[in-house]
């Protein structure tokens, strides 16, 4: 990615010996030792942003301040706390960006705060930024970022902007960056306990899914098979294979709902090692295994099925056969969610150092404000339409973790009612220290 001149992008280093409280002026000091107060009578994370937001406006622009964690072993960022002087606020609580190949990464790898004096000229130059676009839309213009530090290892960053560009200076990155190291102590004990409540509330979703799932099924096979087993059905006629053929539909069902358990298992457990080869047939190795397996439900629901690849398939870098899970359940979504009859659409490119996917199909879609539940999970789109067919939450979350490995990222777009339109991008030839679990 392209350098961005300094008057857009810059990281400021912090002093080597730490930052002097003798640069300060004297109301600076004493809105630090405010901080410490705070901290020090066990106010919580909200309510010392709270104070921040308003009493810091007086020695430095600031219309939006916000914390954000770090998520996924250092792949993804999802914002916790915002106060701004203004509404609507667009970038909410929730909404998650991954920090592949984003100026934030270097934040996090570096320790470095990051300034951008000017996020209209940002996006220009990186309009693949889904947060700075929303960011502009609220009405900002530049922004400080500070890495927020518990025991020597980065959990999250504080976000200070401002609605005109150029706000910010060196001297308030430094302030910036002492508000930063005082609000470690209630940062820690935040963050452990959003660690803590997000693996009880994955455990208790993953045990209420697997009962409530797999007890209906279970049940309704063995019932038919006690049909069978005892005769009552005598000869195989046009009732009994109906019979038959709903004991084969829920076995498939629970054999790609195992699947996805398994599957899920292995990331989350460690056990997941990417096998890539640098000589890939794209077409052959990953994309046309893929369309034969999920076939059978797009003739199913009548779709139309279109393609655009290369017409030249110079080899690639990836791991085919995890690229393969990720490529079925992808057009196992769109056969899914897709419009009986309609049509699906599968492109590939391979250009400026990246390898790019979509599939495409005619459908329901999903609303905006939805698009954050994508790629977590056991998450599901709460839509009326969507929430009618079955799903685990679990295949996105899959293959989100899959592509990240490789470096790459995920995304998707939709026209409410018209399309939805899921994609991945992964560098090419691999960064593989990226790759890498941790």
């Amino acid at each position: 990615m392209p350098e961005l001149s300094p008057e857009i992008l810059r990281y400021v280093p912090p002093p080597p010996g730490g930052i002097a409280t003798a640069q300060f002026s004297p109301h600076e000091r004493e809105l630090l030792d405010q901080i410490n107060e705070r901290i020090g009578a066990h106010q919580s994370l909200s309510d010392v942003i709270d104070f921040l937001a308003g009493a810091t406006r007086e020695i430095s622009p600031c219309d939006r301040y916000s914390v954000a964690f770090v998520e996924e072993d250092g792949r993804r960022l999802v914002a916790h706390y915002t106060r701004a002087s203004y509404e609507p606020l667009r970038l909410r609580p929730g909404y998650a960006e991954d920090l592949a190949g984003s100026s934030l990464e270097a934040v996090l790898n570096r320790g470095t705060p990051r300034l951008i004096n000017d996020l209209e000229r940002y996006l220009a130059a990186r309009p693949q930024s889904r947060s700075t676009k929303v960011l502009i839309a609220e009405g900002v213009r530049s922004s400080m970022t500070c890495p927020l530090r518990v025991d020597d290892r980065i959990v999250g960053v504080l976000f200070r902007s401002a609605r005109q560009p150029n706000a910010f200076d060196d001297h308030q990155v430094m302030l910036h960056l002492a508000t930063a190291d005082r609000l470690s102590q209630v940062v820690e004990k935040t963050w452990r306990i959003e660690q803590l409540d997000a693996a009880n509330r994955a455990y208790f979703e993953m045990l209420g899914f697997v009962t409530h799932e797999l007890k209906s099924p279970v049940a309704s096979m063995l019932t038919e098979a006690g049909l069978l087993r005892d005769g009552y059905l005598g000869e195989l006629n046009d009732e009994q294979r109906k019979h038959v053929d709903k004991i084969t539909s829920r076995g498939d069902y629970l054999l790609k709902l195992i699947g996805d358990y398994l599957e899920l298992s292995r990331l989350e457990s460690g056990q997941f090692e990417l096998n890539t080869r640098p000589d890939v047939d794209l077409v052959a190795d990953v994309l046309e295994p893929a369309l034969d397996i999920v076939a059978a439900q797009f003739n199913a629901q009548n779709m139309r099925i279109s393609r655009a690849m290369p017409e030249k398939r110079p080899p690639v870098e990836v791991d085919p056969q995890q690229l393969k899970i990720v490529m079925i359940n992808l057009l196992s979504n769109a056969a899914k969610y897709g419009r009986p009859d309609g049509e699906v659409r599968i492109s590939a490119t391979l250009a400026d150092g990246h390898l790019r996917i979509s599939v495409w199909n005619e459908g329901p879609g999903f609303p905006p404000e939805q698009r954050n539940r994508l790629f977590r999970k056991f998450s599901r789109l709460q839509t009326p339409e969507l929430l009618k067919r079955k799903g685990t939450g679990v295949g996105l979350y899959t293959s989100w973790r899959i592509v990240s490995r490789h470096g790459g990222r995920m995304d998707a777009r939709s026209e409410p009612g018209q399309w939805a339109e899921f994609s991945l991008e992964i560098p090419q030839p691999l960064q593989h220290s990226a790759s890498a679990d941790s």
